[in-house]
């Protein structure tokens, strides 16, 4: 994930930031991406799927919250 060399490029791509919460994207040694969440004290690092994974289950908590469920 980090550059063993220091000619080797580094690049991150942030992707949404609020005053608590980050989320950015970096690319693999084999050109996969990773999704990474900083949440205050806690770090996520997730592949693509896993990302995918997370959407989709915040989705169902957002759809379930507007529906007038779970409460």
């Amino acid at each position: 994930m980090f550059p063993n060399e220091p000619e080797e490029e580094f690049t991150m791509e942030t992707l949404a930031e609020t005053e608590h919460f980050f989320v950015w994207r970096t690319v693999d040694d084999d050109g996969q991406p990773l999704f990474h969440l900083e949440l205050g004290n806690v770090s996520i690092h997730l592949t693509e799927e896993e990302w995918e994974e997370l959407l989709e289950l915040l989705e169902q908590a957002v759809d379930t919250l507007e529906s007038g469920g779970a409460g």
